[in-house]
């Protein structure tokens, strides 16, 4: 059993936010990261929004975020799962597949997994040309043609990175009005190898070994069309890593998202919740790292302030 002051389950922009201000203020904290940290934030081909960097690759300001964590002397344990919490008591365990943790406060800051579309043929061909990481499978099909599904900020940054590797990119939206940014729908616009194909969805991918082609339904007009392409990438949003929380018994909402109040306190004692896997409302890497920060300074005066849980 390794002993901390505080345990971070998730080591995306949340999670290590949070460690950076656990360590700092003192608490002896680790981090427990089943991938390699980071998270999904390092699967940005370009971060334009975040202050302070006018444009950097996701991977870059994942690593620079990693880097300064470790720095401030977080214990990051890697590549190792969580498979059982026991939250309740004076002091939480977290049993993982390596060994078990205790402490008495936890962050959870599991961030969300990409969501899939449900079309037909989707599992069949993952890994075989349907795709959730532009920038991890881009570059697989460079001269080639390719489909985007989605509508936000996501499926916007993915387009426009592709455009610049494929023939064509075909970004499809079963709405008539992407939910992007203005600037981003602006960029895509002036991209002269980008098609829109607005109120459709993807009714079925077909091929033989690999993606060949998309059969997609018209919304408005019921008519399905074949489009040839050698890849789909589906952003199409994520759903919450809140599984093993909520088998612990911290309360998640009806979309599965950890609730959590303006501290980042959940309905048990000690425990926190930030970035993607909580309730708040607005998903970007800068809300992610408020919310690491707020839940890290929170678990720092439930162990080291006693009084101030009588307080609130």
């Amino acid at each position: 059993m390794e002993m901390y002051d505080l345990i971070i389950i998730g080591a995306g922009a949340a999670g290590l936010s949070a460690g950076i201000y656990g360590a700092r203020s003192g608490l002896k904290t680790a981090i427990i990261e089943e991938k390699l940290a980071g998270g999904t934030t390092g699967d940005a081909p370009n971060v334009e929004n975040y202050p302070g960097f006018s444009q950097i690759s996701g991977a870059e300001l994942a690593e620079k975020m990693t880097n300064h964590c470790r720095k401030t002397g977080v214990i990051l344990r890697e590549l190792e799962a969580v498979t059982e919490l026991n939250l309740h008591g004076e002091n939480k365990t977290v049993t993982t597949s390596r060994t078990q943790y205790s402490a008495p406060a936890i962050i959870l800051a599991t961030g969300a997994h990409y969501r899939e579309l449900g079309a037909k043929g989707e599992k069949e061909f993952r890994g075989k040309g349907v795709s959730y990481c532009g920038v991890c499978d881009g570059p697989l099909f460079k001269g080639k043609d390719v489909m985007v599904v989605g509508g936000g900020n996501s499926a916007a940054i993915t387009t426009l990175y592709l455009a610049g590797l494929a023939a064509n990119v075909t970004l499809i939206h079963r709405r008539e009005v992407l939910r992007c940014e203005e600037a981003y729908f602006k960029d895509i616009e002036a991209k002269p190898n980008v098609k829109i194909l607005w109120s459709n969805e993807v009714q079925e991918i077909k091929g033989e070994k690999v993606v060949d082609r998309v059969i997609t339904l018209d919304t408005k007009t019921g008519k399905t069309q074949e489009i040839t392409v050698s890849a789909v990438f589906v952003q199409v949003g994520e759903a919450p890593n809140s599984q093993t929380a909520k088998e612990s018994g911290v309360e998640v909402d009806e979309f599965g998202y950890i609730k959590a109040d303006l501290y980042q306190r959940t309905n048990i004692s000690g425990v926190y919740a930030a970035g993607d896997v909580t309730n708040q409302p607005v998903k970007q890497v800068g809300t992610a790292v408020g919310q690491g920060i707020t839940a890290a300074l929170e678990a720092y005066n439930y162990v080291r302030r006693p009084y101030y849980r009588r307080q609130r």
